[in-house]
């Protein structure tokens, strides 16, 4: 849930302050760069393209942390979590220090920084694969509580699960614009800065633990 909650702060960030782009959601980077390459204004196309550039890389890094940390679920999330934390706080000192709004330079080292991390984070939530709670992807989500629901013919909306991941997305990404609108733009990557070492001071007791929950199914 946490980790929801950081995708809407950094898209929030990444959208308002990097040239209408995504840093976390690459369906909304493909629909984009086809909106900048059909000539529409106020979009652009490297920045889509080095959204899901890094993205990429990010995802990949996480598939060398998942076979490091091979099969407990614990030392799996602690181990990419502490990695895009230290993404992100490099991020929040870019965004900090750097002149706005951004120059062209600058958004594309937000973009690499951020891209990364949410792209490790993505693998993660891949691995972990905690039902409905994808940390990034909420099309699926939605769809299965009406596709799931016994009125459909299904077994069960788990509506109250799947409303808590929607919640969590919508309420980062109100509290990003809230913050850039009051002009503390890079706030939203300390907000979510602060989120990821909540998650790794959690994750680090349960690194330790033998619970059966910990084992990859």
């Amino acid at each position: 849930m946490l980790l929801t909650v950081v995708t809407g702060l950094v898209d929030a960030f990444s959208y308002i302050e990097l040239g209408h782009v995504f840093v976390a959601n690459m369906t909304g980077n493909v629909v984009f760069l086809a909106f900048a390459l059909g000539g529409l204004p106020g979009f652009v196309w490297w920045a889509s393209i080095l959204a899901i550039i890094t993205f990429s890389v990010g995802a990949f890094i996480g598939g060398r942390v998942q076979s490091t940390f091979g099969g407990h679920r614990g030392r799996h999330l602690l181990g990419s979590t502490t990695i895009q934390a230290v993404m992100f706080a490099a991020s929040f000192v870019v965004a900090l220090v750097a002149p706005r709004p951004y120059d062209n330079v600058w958004i594309a080292v937000l973009i690499a920084l951020l891209g990364v991390g949410m792209g490790l984070q993505n693998a993660t939530a891949r691995a972990l694969a905690v039902p409905d709670l994808t940390t990034t992807v909420l099309t699926l989500t939605i769809t299965g509580i009406s596709a799931d629901s016994k009125a459909a013919g299904g077994t069960s909306s788990k509506i109250g699960r799947r409303f808590v991941s929607i919640s969590s997305m919508f309420v980062g990404a109100l509290i990003g614009v809230v913050l850039i609108r009051v002009g503390l733009a890079p706030w939203p990557i300390f907000a979510a800065l602060l989120l990821l070492a909540v998650v790794v001071i959690v994750t680090a007791v349960s690194a330790r633990s033998s619970a059966p929950w910990t084992e990859k199914k």
